[in-house]
């Protein structure tokens, strides 16, 4: 594009010289201030950014650290229940009879006079729980 010629001329008046330094000097100043806002801006941007990163690291741990939690949590109910289970068969095992009944039912031992007859079963390992769960019901009558 062609330059445009101003057909307006500036007057080499000492006011108006002064007046064009003043207009000069306050479009600087606006400058800087628009400069120094945007910096400001900028800055506080980043911070915000940098604190927001953060503050959602620390919620992804919170989260972390309460999953691990309940399942600590659920962990030790499971433990307690046994370790209140094993202490009941402590105090069973600690009874003579309810422990000559359970090596009867499970190794086959018997009375003098007494026959021990044994029956084949699907499995050896449900036989022993169905045998333990019947010498346990016997006792607790």
């Amino acid at each position: 594009m062609a330059e445009k010629k101003l057909k307006v001329a500036t007057l080499g008046t000492p006011y108006a010289k002064d007046q064009y330094k003043k207009f000069q000097k306050q479009q600087r100043q606006l400058i800087f201030k628009r400069r120094r806002l945007t910096a400001l801006f900028l800055i506080a941007a980043f911070v915000f950014t940098i604190m927001g990163v953060q503050l959602f690291g620390e919620h992804q741990h919170l989260n972390e650290l309460k999953a691990i939690q309940t399942k600590t949590e659920t962990e030790s109910t499971k433990l307690d229940q046994r370790v209140k289970a094993l202490k009941s068969d402590v105090a069973l095992l600690q009874d003579e009879e309810y422990v000559a009944k359970l090596a009867r039912s499970r190794y086959y031992y018997s009375k003098d006079g007494e026959l021990v007859f044994v029956l084949p079963d699907q499995e050896q390992t449900s036989q022993k729980t169905a045998s333990d769960e019947i010498v346990k019901s016997e006792t607790a009558e």
